[in-house]
């Protein structure tokens, strides 16, 4: 009988050997054949899974977008009782900052996705489709917040969402470069929330 292949898990062994590439000397340069040979598989097997470096980008991409949102709730889920809107923006913040090896590894394919996706349109739609879903995500909190006397009402918008987003972005870009390390980032991703709510201190 023909040995079960579990191509699922395949693909997770092949994007694993993505992130150790991109861990230790980048994407921008790597090719299919780079990959399969750290994968230890041919190049025309790893090819029957990823027929270009484009579509092993993104499922490299969704795979660690995935552990990140496995991350976020294990951490909101940790909170002692209900969590309040703004633990739970903290927490979605943390998750998006590469913080510990997995999510810097993750930002690293990101980051590698992002300079390919400016010049491919078609790459572009995961982004242009996702970033408005957590956009609209963060409003909610933030409308939730202002609902319970929280959070001043008019900032209840989804340009402040689109604002704590790219607080996050700029934020991993730095920790990427260690111009700042991650007690820092955190220092000012709070110190952002406390001008949000409309309070001095920080949490």
């Amino acid at each position: 009988m023909p040995k079960k292949v579990d191509h699922e898990a395949r693909r997770q062994e092949i994007s694993e050997a993505l992130w150790r590439i991109a861990r230790t000397r980048g994407l921008e340069g790597a090719s299919l054949r780079d990959v399969a040979a750290e994968a230890g598989i041919s190049l025309g097997r790893l090819q029957h899974y990823f027929r270009t470096k484009d579509e092993m980008l993104v499922f490299a991409l969704t795979y660690i977008n995935q552990l990140a949102e496995d991350r976020i709730r294990e951490r909101i889920e940790a909170l002692p009782g209900e969590p309040t809107p703004r633990e739970v923006l903290r927490a979605c913040l943390w998750g998006l900052l590469p913080l510990d090896e997995e999510s810097r590894t993750g930002t690293l394919v990101g980051a590698a996705f992002f300079h390919r996706a400016v010049h491919d349109e078609t790459l572009r739609a995961g982004p242009k489709d996702g970033i408005p879903k957590l956009r609209g995500f963060f409003a909610d909190q933030l409308r939730r917040a202002a609902d319970r006397g929280e959070l001043p009402p008019e900032r209840a918008t989804e340009d402040e969402a689109m604002l704590l987003i790219s607080l996050a972005d700029g934020l991993s870009t730095y920790l990427l470069l260690d111009v700042h390390g991650p007690e820092q980032a955190m220092h000012l991703m709070d110190l952002h929330l406390s001008r949000l709510f409309g309070d001095d201190a920080t949490r």
